[in-house]
């Protein structure tokens, strides 16, 4: 990597994906910004936008750094599924997602020197197999749900509920190794 790289998110879990592409960011730059939806705002818009959101707060303090931000909304149609408030909120979406597939929005964005900015949105596609009590109760006591879109991590115990995945496991996780390389890439940043 030329250049110094900012990751606009607090997230450990894209800074372990980044590892795993032998990338690591000179500075870890969480983005504060508001992320309700706008009225009438789809899943693919909202990730775009807050992604964008997040590489620009963090450019304007960083004008000479290359800077990544990321963001994941997970939908059920065009029902958004936020991180839950409570567990009893949690238990809501995962009564939703059982049996049922959903897909999960990640919106990228790269902010380099001289206003450049490229972003995508990656989609994939995840199915969860019915979910009984106990299941959702058991996941619940866990405490993976925490802070989480859509109440789970496919990479943590709710990879047992899924049934099957289209599309990019790394984006469910929080960050599409293919397409954050791509745009890094395209810009000569890698």
């Amino acid at each position: 990597m030329t250049g110094r790289l900012i990751l606009a998110s607090a997230s450990p879990r894209r800074l372990a994906l980044l590892s795993q592409a032998a990338i690591t960011p000179d500075q870890v730059v969480p983005a504060d910004i508001d992320e309700t939806p706008m009225k009438g705002e789809l899943p693919r818009q909202l990730a775009e936008r807050l992604a964008a959101a997040k590489a620009e707060t963090i450019a304007r303090q960083h004008p000479d750094a290359v800077v990544l931000a990321a963001d994941t909304v997970v939908a059920c149609g065009r029902r958004i599924l936020d991180k839950p408030a409570d567990e009893r909120d949690a238990r809501r979406t995962l009564r939703h997602l059982s049996g049922r597939r959903h897909r999960v929005y990640g919106g990228l964005c790269v902010a380099a020197p001289g206003s450049i900015r490229r972003s995508r949105v990656v989609v994939t596609q995840v199915q969860f197999k019915r979910l009984d009590e106990d299941e959702i109760a058991a996941y619940l006591d866990s405490g993976e749900w925490r802070g989480k879109a859509g109440a789970y991590a496919i990479q943590g115990r709710a990879g047992a509920f899924v049934k099957k995945i289209n599309g990019s496991y790394d984006n469910v996780v929080g960050l599409s190794l293919y397409e954050t390389l791509a745009l890094l890439n395209g810009l000569g940043l890698t």
